[in-house]
């Protein structure tokens, strides 16, 4: 597995998850197949002038999901979020767990971003499981918009000028 930019090509991959009705069950149902369009060129954009980290996780040359760290509104200071996706034939691998800590490591390194906040839905055991894993604390539920949708989440934060928690399984 490894991290790489993502790309205005990775269309079909965009579609792949953000239009899939079961991908987006979590997230407020499928969005557009025009949006997604939009969505990956913009993603790339931001991508290539480093506004925000959007990687696609591939596995053996095919794509699997993606991991991103962005800013939803960067002229205003709001803070970091990170989300991720992988797809159904790619889940269950650690994948996404790999590819967030990896981003995470990246996110240290580059010493441009504080504290990232991360917003599973509650009922996402995986993507709470994963907050969990990598050190981040809980700081309770909260209603959350996304896809013209309001969404019960639970609220993770991670600072990343903290090392990250020893003993944790790579």
């Amino acid at each position: 597995m490894f991290l790489r930019d993502v790309l205005a090509t990775d269309v079909e991959a965009y579609l792949r998850m953000r239009c899939d009705p079961v991908m987006m069950a979590e997230l407020g149902g499928p969005l557009p197949p025009a949006h997604v369009t939009r969505q990956v060129r913009r993603d790339a954009r931001l991508a290539a002038d480093g506004t925000a980290l959007i990687k696609m996780i591939v596995v053996d040359d095919a794509v699997a999901g993606t991991v991103t760290l962005w800013r939803p509104a960067p002229d205003d200071g709001t803070a970091a979020e990170i989300g991720w996706m992988v797809l159904p034939e790619f889940q269950g691998r650690g994948l996404a767990k790999r590819g967030v800590r990896a981003l995470l490591d990246q996110a240290r390194a580059e010493r441009r971003w504080d504290t990232v906040h991360a917003f599973p839905a509650v009922t996402n055991g995986p993507s709470n499981g994963i907050c969990r894993a990598l050190g981040f604390t809980p700081r309770g539920e909260e209603d959350v918009e996304f896809n013209e949708q309001v969404i019960r989440t639970r609220h993770w934060t991670l600072d990343l000028a903290r090392p990250p928690e020893t003993g944790l399984p790579r």
